[in-house]
């Protein structure tokens, strides 16, 4: 710092040096202390040359000039007789950046942060702007407290280090979250509405309680939509102003609001000047009715609904306006969407930026519509949540530009990709298989061709799987997946039907999307299963079967889902139905199955579901359905009874015989627990009800238990989307049972990955 005083006085005092005019004429300029710098290079920023009147003002023009090429640390000009002394001390290299104190953020990241290289000009306020953009980056991961002291250590040659010292301080959390002028609602619910929220111990592994002033932002407008959608349409945020307490170690985010008055729909009406297109086709999309609170979420998915669908139609340019119509008085809003055919505007080109790893084509083929095509924003909109589908990447955002003409529109994608590689260590208990322990290796996106390749291990108390695979979703560039399959499972049944399972084999399989949401999965599995290890006082059904058997089977799934997520679906629903035929071989068997579900969200986090699925198996060699390919119920298809408990079972071994049919359901309601949401824990509630029989028995009746009634639970469970997998935790009671079924009241099952 010693040496930036000094250059910092020479600066202040180089303005003084400049000598007043004589009148008289410059007979020669010559510069001195230049190291690196031509003489040539430098008095080519003079406005004076040989010459020239010795005058001030273009004297001081030339000094600045010289100063504001950044290239020198002082700069003094004084007349000696006729001659102008031009005297310099140049700026300094920087031979080496360094950071020290840094932990929280890497010196690569840093290193990018800053404009400062080696081997470029040193200057103060260079040095500043880039202290500016460290403390910048720091304050984005919420570290407010964070102070940067540039240390300059002076090296011969006229070459300096540069060190940028850093304290990083403690993450600045937020302290409080304060509403001003909110009536309706109360601050606690308000608080649950934004990103942002109070720090507090259960928050380790989220940054939402961490000051970011772009989160603020969103958060204003996540207020905004929140009492839009509960009628509220003259809300507006007066402010958003964060508070840095005196230590600097929180801040206090006070927002102040307007609520206004609540708004009913008045009129709800829908136009249609689309040719042979009548507005009477379309009124069934509209999901408010006259005199319902305004909502304005159901005039944006009004507005989608009928876009979509008119898009199906064959239209390709249609314009949806809700035109509206406020009633301050009688606090209606009347809303009339006006359906029209919009601008002509044709997509010129699709520009693909940010994926370093991922093929263009891979991300084209996700998009629904192509260059030339006409420009629809629900086909855009639904080709970005293809691409996020796809968990390839970080972010996935689509915008439209104008293009080369007024038809015409560019559409740019930006991506930023993330690590689609997974090495998994799991460890786990579930009250089918007891502890488990896997080991898994997986890329989503090999080479970044988009293929899916995989090895998985797992061993538990009564099963051990490895499973090689590999799955092309767009097989020969076309709309076509792909995978093959090669497994060896082993299975412990001895506590279900006294014998142990080992399947060797292989399936492959390919689907393709009909129409959007209609898909079609197709499999061929070719399998040795072999029944082993059977007790002596095994049923004699199961144990005419030991051995290996042969298995060919070809199988088909129509499926049309409108789940928002199929892992965890919230909304929407799907059904799916099943064929599959098995010969020649050993087995020779036709099988079908349904199954389908509906999910329905009733308030935030409240959510109501009907599941339910059914099958049957029949010879076709009339030779009896082997014992791996029969239906078994109970345990996580039907809570409140044991695995298998359910069904056909042998009267003196009580060895579960399975069944050739069966059907299954639950409904169930999933639903806040008072809790934090970061939690992530619901409650559950539910009732499982199902039953499973056969009908190629007949010769072992005498000796067999096959009650067709109908059974059913009820129960309650525990959910947890922990950081550590999902865990869940059920309580069920069997209210129908037959005497001869096996039951149980509690399921635990978890998971782990580290």
């Amino acid at each position: 710092m010693t040496l930036l005083c000094a250059w910092m006085a020479h600066g202040r005092s180089a303005h003084a040096q400049a000598p007043p005019s004589t009148g008289a004429a410059i007979a020669e300029i010559r510069i001195e202390g230049n190291q690196r710098i031509e003489s040539e290079s430098i008095a080519s920023y003079l406005v004076l040359k040989p010459g020239d009147p010795f005058d001030p003002v273009r004297m001081d023009k030339s000094l600045k000039a010289l100063f504001d090429t950044g290239l020198f640390a002082d700069v003094t000009l004084r007349r000696e007789g006729n001659a102008l002394v031009i005297r310099v001390v140049e700026n300094p290299i920087i031979n080496r950046i360094a950071f020290e104190g840094n932990d929280k953020i890497s010196d690569e990241t840093l290193n990018q942060e800053v404009q400062l290289r080696p081997r470029v000009v040193y200057t103060r306020t260079r040095v500043q702007n880039d202290v500016k953009r460290i403390l910048d980056l720091y304050r984005r991961s919420g570290r407010f407290a964070a102070t940067v002291e540039p240390k300059v250590i002076p090296l011969p040659q006229n070459r300096v280090d540069l060190v940028f010292e850093i304290n990083e301080g403690k993450v600045t959390a937020i302290e409080r979250i304060t509403f001003i002028g909110n009536k309706v609602f109360g601050s606690s619910r308000l608080r649950s509405v934004t990103q942002t929220v109070e720090s507090a111990w259960w928050r380790l592994l989220s940054s939402d309680d961490t000051y970011d002033p772009d989160r603020i932002n969103y958060d204003k407008e996540l207020l905004r939509r929140f009492y839009l959608a509960n009628g509220y349409a003259d809300f507006r945020v007066v402010s958003a102003v964060a508070e840095l307490a005196p230590e600097r170690e929180g801040f206090y985010v006070t927002f102040t609001v307007e609520e206004g008055d609540r708004y009913k729909f008045g009129k709800v009406d829908l136009t249609s000047t689309l040719r042979n297109l009548e507005a009477e086709r379309l009124k069934a999309l509209v999901v408010m009715h006259d005199g319902d609170w305004y909502n304005a979420d159901q005039v944006e998915a009004t507005v989608n609904a009928i876009t979509d669908y008119v898009g199906t139609l064959g239209y390709a340019f249609v314009d949806v306006r809700p035109m509206v119509t406020r009633d301050r008085e009688k606090k209606t809003i009347s809303v009339t969407f006006d359906v029209r055919e919009g601008p002509r505007v044709f997509v010129e080109r699709i520009n693909i930026s940010g994926n370093t790893r991922t093929m263009d084509k891979v991300i084209r083929r996700e998009f629904q519509i192509v260059e030339g095509d006409a420009f629809n924003t629900a086909k855009m909109r639904r080709s970005q949540q293809r691409l996020r589908n796809l968990n390839f990447f970080e972010t996935v955002d689509v915008t439209n530009a104008p293009g080369s003409a007024p038809d015409k529109t560019v559409v740019d994608v930006q991506v930023k990709e993330k690590s689609t590689g997974e090495l998994s260590l799991g460890a786990g208990f579930s009250t089918t298989e007891g502890a488990i322990g896997s080991l898994g290796l997986k890329e989503k996106n090999f080479l970044g061709s988009g293929q899916e390749v995989r090895a998985m291990f797992l061993l538990s108390q009564r099963t051990s799987e490895i499973d090689l695979g590999i799955f092309e979703p767009y097989f020969l560039d076309r709309n076509l997946s792909a995978g093959l399959d090669l497994f060896r499972i082993t299975r412990d049944r001895e506590s279900q039907s006294s014998f142990n399972e080992k399947d060797t084999g292989g399936k492959i399989r390919m689907g393709y999307e009909i129409v959007e949401p209609w898909s079609q999965q197709l499999h061929l599995t070719v399998q040795e299963q072999d029944i082993n290890n059977i007790n002596s006082n095994a049923a004699t059904f199961i144990q005419e079967q030991a051995g290996s058997a042969f298995l060919n089977e070809f199988g088909q799934d129509l499926l049309y889902d409108q789940r928002d997520n199929r892992l965890d679906p919230t909304d929407g629903y799907f059904f799916k139905i099943g064929a599959d035929i098995a010969g020649p071989g050993d087995q020779q068997y036709v099988r079908g199955r349904i199954e389908g579900g509906n999910y329905y969200p009733i308030a935030d986090e409240w959510v109501a579901s009907l599941t339910g699925e059914a099958g049957v198996i029949e010879t076709l060699n009339g030779k009896t359905i082997r014992l791996l390919n029969r239906y078994f119920l109970g345990g996580d298809n039907l809570r409140g009874f044991a695995v298998a408990g359910v069904g056909p079972r042998d009267v003196a071994s009580s060895d579960a015989l399975g069944g050739t049919w069966f059907y299954a359901g639950t409904a169930e309601l999933s639903f806040p627990i008072g809790l934090p949401k970061e939690f992530g824990i619901l409650g559950k509630l539910f009732t499982d009800f199902g039953s499973v029989g056969a009908g190629d028995l007949t010769q072992w009746d005498a000796y067999t238990y096959n009650d067709p009634a109908i059974r059913a639970s009820i129960g309650v469970g525990i959910g947890w989307r922990s950081p550590f997998g999902p865990i869940r935790v059920d309580f069920a009671k069997a209210v129908l049972k037959q005497d001869f079924d096996k039951t149980e009241n509690i399921r635990l099952s978890f998971g782990t990955k580290f």
